[in-house]
Formats: C-alpha cells, structure tokens, sequence
C-alpha cells in the first residue's frame, strides 16, 4: 500500500486519492511570466478539481552549454515563489543543488526537489530530509527502478518518511530517453508515492547540440500510458509559448493543450481508482 503524503486539506499524494499535478515553466524566466502562467494553470486546475503545486527553478545548474540561461538565481527566485504562493494561495515546489542550500530553500518551498543528475548525492539528500519537508526525489537517467529503494532509505535515515519519486525516463543510446513503465509499479512498492514527469521523458539531451531538444508531441501519450499504471502525480512543465522559452522548449508543453492532457488522465485515474 502506497502511503499518503499530506501537504495540505487539497493536496495529498499516495493512498487512495486522484492524481496531483506538478507544473509550471522550467526556470523562473520573470516574475511576471510565473504569476501569469500560476494563475492559468490555477484556473484551469480549480475547473477540473485537480489538485495543484506550482514549478519554476530558481538555477537550472545542468544546462548544456556554459551559455545556457540558469535562471535568477536562489534569493531572487525564492522571492518570486513566495509571491506565488502569497499571492496566488498555491503550495510550492522548486529543486536545490548543494546541501547548503536545503535550509534556505525550506523557508519557502513546500516540496524540495533533489534533480535526477543528483539522486545519489548522499550529503543532498540527507539535507533535505533534515528539513522535515516533503522530498521529491527525481530518479536519476542512469537508475534501475530498484535502485531508488537505497535513495529512499537515505532520506528515511533523517526520520522523515515524506518522500515522492519520480520517473523522467532513463538514457537509451546517445541523446535519448525512454519511459519504462514497469518503474512506475515497481517505485510504488517502496511505498512513497510516485509521480510521473511527463516532459523530461520526452527530452532528448544534448539533442540539439549546446542544448537538450524534446518531442513534446508524445507528452499526452506518455501520460495517459502512465497514469493507468495508477501513478499518484503528473510533473509537467508548461509555458505560454515554449518556442520563446529561455530553457527546454521543444519538451515543454503549450499552455493552450494543457487542459486537454488533464481531461484524459482524469478520465483514465478515475477507471483506474475506481
């Protein structure tokens, strides 16, 4: 039985309840950029009763070239999270890189990323853990399913037991992922909840040579497949225009489609669920 991993009375992940959905543009482009598409993405939730969290990074510090836009950096992006979630009543998310970090970062997000290039990294994920807040901890391109079980453990060594885990695809041949979908079954034995990233499994890295490319056509096929596996949350990066985007545009996914995608695997997670 997958346990239930309380963030507030609307989002919960785990146990018997619907998907949550984690979602917002890959990095922090501008404030007003983030408040705009929270608050779309916000309605468009509220409509579905889709439980919501808000994404954005802060620094985006495995780009592929050392020109690649980052980000504004920790204080300036956990400022503008804050506005999010003050402004806007949304519970937040974001990933950390150092474990210096994982203090700092805990004064306003809700949920703390570990990246999945960082998954192993034990002073990182024992730092997080220490924070006492909800953990989601990316599997890394280059894990097994099973391997994520001594990952789990590291956290639950801080006494926290608040732990999500994602699927982002694992490398397939040079530039390529593919998506698995006996992980998703299999992480769920650990007992944390499971959460499917549904636009970096479409990633193709370092495909379009000083930067990662995508299909991000087959991010509604991907979803569906994944969430009638009964997965407990949908991580998916939105942007209003993703071919302006100042990182992973070909992967992430059009506002405008948005609302469709999540019409389907309603549909599915309620067959599913029961």
């Amino acid at each position: 039985m997958v346990r239930e991993v309380v963030l507030d009375d609307k989002v919960k992940f785990g146990g018997d309840n619907p998907f949550v959905l984690i979602a917002g543009p890959c990095a922090i482009e501008s404030e007003e950029r983030v408040l705009k598409i929270a608050t779309k993405v916000k309605e468009m939730t509220e409509r579905l009763d889709i439980p919501y969290v808000f994404k954005s990074s802060y620094d985006k510090a495995n780009r592929s070239s050392i020109d690649s836009y980052r980000g504004p950096g920790i204080e300036e992006g956990l400022r503008i999270l804050k506005k999010v979630k003050e402004e806007l009543d949304l519970p937040v998310i974001s990933d950390i890189h150092t474990a210096e970090q994982a203090k700092r970062a805990a004064e306003v997000l809700d949920i703390i990323q570990i990246p999945a290039f960082l998954s192993r990294q034990t002073d990182l994920v024992t730092a997080v853990g220490e924070t006492g807040k909800i953990v989601n901890v990316k599997k890394g391109q280059f894990l097994a399913p099973w391997d994520i079980d001594q990952v789990v453990a590291k956290v639950e060594s801080t006494g926290n037991d608040k732990i999500l885990l994602t699927e982002r695809g694992v490398s397939f041949g040079y530039n390529n992922l593919v998506v698995d979908m006996r992980s998703l079954p299999r992480m769920r034995k650990t007992g944390c909840p499971v959460v499917f990233d549904a636009t970096h499994s479409v990633q193709l890295p370092g495909g379009a040579g000083d930067s990662s490319d995508g299909d991000r056509e087959y991010v509604p096929y991907l979803t569906r497949a994944a969430v009638g596996t009964g997965i407990d949350a949908i991580f998916m990066e939105v942007h209003d225009n993703p071919e302006e985007a100042l990182c992973d545009g070909p992967n992430m996914v059009n506002l405008e489609q948005l609302e469709q995608i999540l019409k389907e695997a309603q549909a599915i997670d309620k067959i599913v669920k029961g």
